[in-house]
């Protein structure tokens, strides 16, 4: 009988305890999903509900191989955007319970609406799906995509004649391109390679792998320093132009209230990183730094009047001097704006 007894004691201890422990997990996942719309900053608290900080005698939120126990919003655990952690609650009972969430981080101040004038229009081949974007003096180098179209090819503003070109593979679909000195590498969408060619004559000079954490090729500029890539995703990837297939770091791209995806062709000008979002009509000025967007330019007119279905969008972002030029995926035109 007492054996019993004791039995029945233990049983409505341990459903005490799985219902407090279901307590605290179900106020820490309601608090995480009241927090995904607004966000953190950098240097921001959690402030963690009682239910949770009551019964806890250790909380700490583990990244990966990472771990921290501030519950601080830290830059050396977080990145901007949104981050996939995992809560880890070592109660005052002895037990440990875990909870995976997401964790928003936004930048501190509202991006800048920047204003422009359109100053001229230039013609641009209407063939030409542009997906990486260029000038150097007078002339504009652009990497064209589309499986047997791709192509890099050299023109002189204002006119639509190749000074030279050269296409790729069948099988390749090339994306961004960029100028390093006496060369200019292009990525290819999904071949997971890109090429290296003389900027004078354009012949192919050798070809690199990616790395493995770059999903895809989508844009690419250069820092002086390193190269800069995209994959669609709100990454932006460094890498070494030495060996292309190396990544020095990463970051991720957000504004003060969401985060940026989809990024596509890009520029880096006078220490700004300039991106193209696919299927929108904005760029977006980025700090190198951290991945903050500082600045948007909204093009929407500009794109209502050279869109005519999903693929012809805004991608293609060059500087002459601090006018920006702007086109797109089989437009007829350049523009050439001054920014306010």
């Amino acid at each position: 009988m007492k054996k019993n007894i004791l039995i029945g004691c233990l049983a409505v201890l341990m459903l005490a305890s799985c219902r407090d422990d279901k307590k605290v997990l179900d106020s820490l996942a309601d608090y995480n999903n009241s927090m995904m719309e607004k966000g953190y900053h950098f240097g921001d608290k959690l402030t963690l509900p009682k239910e949770v900080t009551d019964d806890a005698e250790s909380i700490s939120i583990s990244f990966g191989d990472k771990e921290t126990s501030s519950l601080a919003i830290d830059p050396k655990y977080f990145t901007l955007g949104d981050n996939a952690v995992t809560f880890n609650i070592k109660t005052k009972g002895g037990e440990t319970l875990t909870q995976d969430a997401t964790i928003n981080v936004f930048a501190k101040n509202p991006e800048q609406k920047i204003n422009y004038e359109i100053v001229a229009e230039y013609p641009h081949d209407p063939k030409n799906f542009v997906q990486g974007f260029q000038i150097e003096g007078n002339t504009i180098y652009e990497s064209d995509g589309q499986n047997g179209s791709s192509q890099i090819l050299k023109y002189t503003l204002g006119t639509t004649t190749p000074l030279a070109s050269t296409k790729q593979a069948q099988e390749d679909f090339s994306e961004g391109s960029t100028i390093v000195g006496d060369k200019i590498y292009q990525l290819t969408w999904q071949s997971k390679k890109g090429y290296i060619y003389d900027k004078n004559s354009l012949k192919l000079l050798s070809e690199f792998p990616y790395p493995n954490v770059l999903g895809e090729g989508w844009g690419l500029t250069y820092d002086g320093k390193y190269l800069i890539a995209s994959d669609g995703s709100k990454l932006l990837y460094f890498l070494d132009p030495a060996d292309p297939s190396k990544m020095i770091k990463y970051i991720a791209v957000a504004g003060s209230s969401q985060v940026y995806d989809q990024l596509n062709e890009l520029e880096y000008h006078n220490g700004f990183i300039y991106a193209n979002v696919w299927q929108k009509p904005v760029i977006l000025k980025i700090n190198p730094a951290n991945g903050e967007v500082i600045g948007t330019f909204d093009f929407t007119d500009i794109a209502k009047q050279n869109t005519k279905g999903s693929d012809d969008v805004l991608n293609g972002i060059a500087f002459k001097g601090d006018h920006m030029l702007v086109t797109g995926k089989n437009w007829s035109k350049i523009y050439e704006v001054a920014v306010k």
